[in-house]
């Protein structure tokens, strides 16, 4: 399934998205109640396999309600996406994960995953409008990144095992300051300002993505592709990445790990080269089975 997070009235509502639009869960309720259906992508996730297989019985007998399906299914253009992962308890990214991107960095190849996080107040959603924080970067940069998104408690689970683990996949933007990222040898400052992780706009169940390790990746600005590689380019792989993750620290589910971008962000480019993103920039993040992720840059001024 494809899930999607509604933003309707200032409350976040649970979506799924169908050939013929996007299904508003708690409508379809309000006529037709059914307890085991969570109305909240967080209950879904960590309500596993059995609010899983709930909702899918649900969304398939409201499809075949014509007068329910009217009533609960939204145009897909009008809907006010927010992040597809709404309240995760941790957020882990792994940095310098694809080989060529190391490179481009002139960084050497990492011997383990490094690890960083950012916080709940970067996420956001596609088509939002992403406020440049000017008064303290000039600087900032796309990555397109896969996230992988936890469905069961985690700990200590081997590479073997890892993947079971999962819920599902989204497409994530890592928006990065770079003055700010390397003004000191830690990165977070450079990575947590608001609205730095757009995420969506689906969350897609592992059984439909398959191997994650074989997804086409792409980030396009203002129409042209900057980043076009595939997630086989990872130095880290996605069970990898898990299992190691797991061995210092219990993934819960709801938990996303951000895996790290390809080659062709700014930074990768030589200093006289770099244009960084600007005012009125439109940056689609593209990941094969997850959709299109697309946020407009706008200027702090127009905002505040």
């Amino acid at each position: 399934m494809k899930l999607v997070t509604i933003e309707q009235g200032g409350q976040n509502r649970l979506g799924v998205k169908v050939n013929e639009g996007i299904i508003d869960i708690e409508s379809a309720l309000e006529r037709l109640p059914n307890a085991d259906v969570p109305v909240d992508v967080m209950a879904l996730i960590e309500g596993g396999k059995k609010s899983l297989d709930a909702l899918a019985a649900y969304v398939d007998q409201v499809l075949g309600s014509a007068e329910l399906s009217e009533a609960a299914l939204l145009d897909e253009a009008t809907v006010q996406f927010g992040p597809c992962v709404t309240r995760p308890n941790k957020i882990i990214c792994v940095g310098l994960n694809y080989r060529k991107h190391a490179v481009e960095t002139n960084a050497p190849i990492p011997q383990y995953p490094i690890l960083f996080n950012k916080f709940n107040n970067t996420l956001t959603g596609h088509g939002k409008e992403i406020s440049l924080p000017e008064r303290v970067t000039s600087q900032v940069d796309y990555e397109a990144e896969l996230v992988i998104v936890m469905g069961q408690k985690a700990k200590y689970v081997s590479k073997e095992a890892a993947l079971g683990h999962v819920f599902g996949y989204c497409n994530v933007n890592d928006l990065s300051a770079r003055d700010l990222q390397m003004r000191t040898q830690q990165w977070l400052l450079g990575k947590s300002c608001d609205d730095f992780s757009p995420l969506g706009p689906y969350l897609v169940t592992a059984d439909e993505v398959g191997d994650p390790n074989e997804l086409e990746i792409k980030c396009i600005v203002n129409g042209e592709v900057r980043q076009h590689s595939n997630t086989s380019d990872m130095i880290f792989a996605c069970d990898e990445v898990v299992s190691y993750i797991s061995q210092h620290m219990t993934l819960e589910p709801g938990d996303i790990i951000l895996t790290g971008t390809p080659e062709g962000v700014v930074l990768g480019y030589p200093e006289e080269k770099r244009v960084y993103l600007k005012d009125g920039d439109i940056v689609t993040i593209e990941i094969e089975k997850l959709g299109s992720l697309t946020n407009r840059l706008v200027s702090e001024a127009y905002t505040n």
